[in-house]
């Protein structure tokens, strides 16, 4: 092991710094602690062996931070958990910590994260998206699966009837339902439920329905037509790049014909697509500006790029990991230095900075909505909005999103608390006004364009409804670095708005079911069928 010795932050007004709140509370009444801010700073984290909850400290080293704990029984690990200091100090300046969790946790007398899992009275955010494996089934065998793909001897394949409850699950939480779901596996389009599935959702009201798919089964037009005849809205395609020998690495098999053929059905059942690239350094780096570019060129079929730096969900030695760990400062920094398109310290923030515009939209009204109250580490996101000459521009060129955003967070609790709340939807208004640089904007973006389409960004219904003509073509970007047993952070785990639902009727966070406790293992095994 390296010899890495904890230094001091070069940052000290802010090293151990935490919320002015003392305390946070849930919808249950449980007391949480707000996050620490700065570094060098203590954290709970696992033992990637024994899985035992354990101290690790987050320090600065060489401009990156690392990670490093101890096990008493299994000796000591190092990780680096972000690449660049700079850029996670400015992710957590972005902390609306106002999640609150659900009133309606399904196990209600937790006392310690993540050992009583699903979802807890200790869980600080509500579903921002909901997950159900339709099946462990898969036509690939990829070696960076976190999935239990490759299981033998079982196959986990909730019934219909299952499904229905799950689905049930997400709609019931309070206060705020979960209006979107992702269908997934395995290789989701195997379950004999799958167009079953997608119909209901959309029966039950669902705004938003999504497949994380490899797109074997999409290279079938008839098929593709079907899905898009049941309400299925958009496809997470499994996407890691331009070469072929990416496939065969990271696959198994070539598949970039497959992948193209997948892209056209899609775009000829005019649904919407998600790339889904696996980075790993050394194998597919270099392709991130690639995937980027030919999105951009796709936008009729593109709404956006999920990137996903690598998990590492078996034994992998330090050595190995070093080499090919892959984190969201590297993606903004590569996406820099391959497109030019964006600037890695300007144009990104964590996903929860988008806050605000849900907190608006609550106020305004008189509901709950989806608000994600994630980690300001769980990922780092950014928008494009694209013109008919296909010239891509970030948002942060034409719009002061800082000011925008902060102003917004004061003007939502004005407004639920107001009388009249006309006069208040005026004065937020005018302020997004005041942030929008119209001579810096893209071609033919005015003003109520923008508007639309950051409520259709937020809301997937508003999106999809009359008058779409006043919309603005726009690529999301994001990078979500699921978390692995070497990385671990507790305090994530907390605050977690991917969750899913399995037949016990629990739900669970996305890094304690695919890593962590490894929830999936348990709940496949307790809800399988031998073969």
């Amino acid at each position: 092991m390296v010899d890495l010795k904890v230094k001091k932050s070069p940052h000290p007004h802010i090293a151990f710094h935490t919320n002015q709140k003392t305390s946070l509370k849930t919808y249950t009444g449980t007391t949480c602690s707000p996050l620490k801010k700065g570094l060098p700073k203590e954290i709970q984290s696992l033992c990637p062996e024994c899985k035992e909850v354990i101290e690790a400290t987050l320090f600065e080293h060489d401009g990156k931070v690392m990670m490093e704990k101890s096990c008493a029984i299994h000796g000591d690990f190092q990780d680096i958990y972000w690449s660049d200091v700079d850029l996670y100090l400015k992710a957590e300046r972005w902390v609306f910590e106002e999640g609150k969790g659900v009133m309606n946790p399904q196990v209600k007398g937790s006392d310690q994260c993540p050992d009583e899992c699903g979802l807890c009275n200790r869980h600080m955010s509500h579903t921002g998206l909901g997950n159900i494996d339709l099946t462990n089934r898969c036509n690939l065998l990829c070696p960076v699966c976190f999935a239990n793909s490759k299981a033998k001897g079982f196959v986990y394949e909730p019934s219909f009837s299952d499904i229905v409850k799950m689905l049930e699950i997400f709609q019931g939480e309070s206060p705020a339902p979960c209006k979107s779901v992702q269908f997934s596996g395995g290789e989701p389009t195997l379950s004999p439920h799958f167009i079953e599935a997608i119909k209901k959702a959309r029966e039950m009201g669902f705004a938003h329905i999504q497949a994380a798919t490899n797109g074997i089964r999409f290279h079938d037009l008839d098929f593709t037509l079907r899905c898009k005849d049941a309400g299925l809205h958009t496809i997470y395609l499994q996407f890691d790049g331009f070469k072929e020998d990416i496939y065969i690495k990271m696959r198994g098999r070539p598949l970039l014909e497959t992948k193209f053929k997948a892209i056209e059905n899609i775009r000829r059942a005019r649904m919407k697509i998600v790339f889904v690239p696996t980075i790993a350094r050394g194998f597919n780096d270099d392709q991130v500006g690639e995937i980027l570019k030919f999105a951009v060129h796709n936008i009729d079929v593109v709404s956006g790029i999920a990137y996903q730096p690598i998990a590492f969900t078996g034994r992998t030695p330090q050595e190995d990991r070093m080499k090919m760990r892959y984190t969201l400062p590297d993606l903004a920094f590569d996406i820099e230095k391959q497109t030019g398109l964006l600037k890695a310290k300007e144009s990104w923030y964590p996903i929860s900075f988008v806050s605000p515009i849900s907190r608006l939209l609550s106020s305004t009204r008189g509901e709950e909505i989806t608000t994600l109250t994630c980690h300001p580490h769980c990922g780092l996101a950014t928008y494009l909005f694209v013109d008919d000459d296909k010239k891509a521009t970030p948002i942060t060129d034409f719009v002061d999103v800082e000011n925008m955003f902060v102003a917004l967070q004061r003007l939502s609790k004005e407004i639920k608390k107001a009388r009249f709340k006309s006069f208040s939807k005026i004065k937020a208004l005018n302020y997004i006004k005041k942030c929008f640089n119209r001579e810096k904007a893209p071609k033919g973006l005015s003003f109520e364009k923008f508007l639309y389409t950051i409520e259709g960004l937020i809301d997937k219904r508003a999106g999809r409804r009359d008058g779409k003509e006043k919309t603005f073509k726009s690529l999301l970007l994001f990078g979500m670095h699921f978390q692995d047993l070497f990385n671990f952070d507790i305090d994530r785990v907390k605050r977690c708005v991917v969750h899913y639902a399995a037949p016990n009727a629990h739900l669970y966070p996305f890094c304690a079911y695919n890593s962590g406790s490894t929830l999936r293992h348990m709940i496949e095994k307790n809800f399988s069928k031998e073969i």
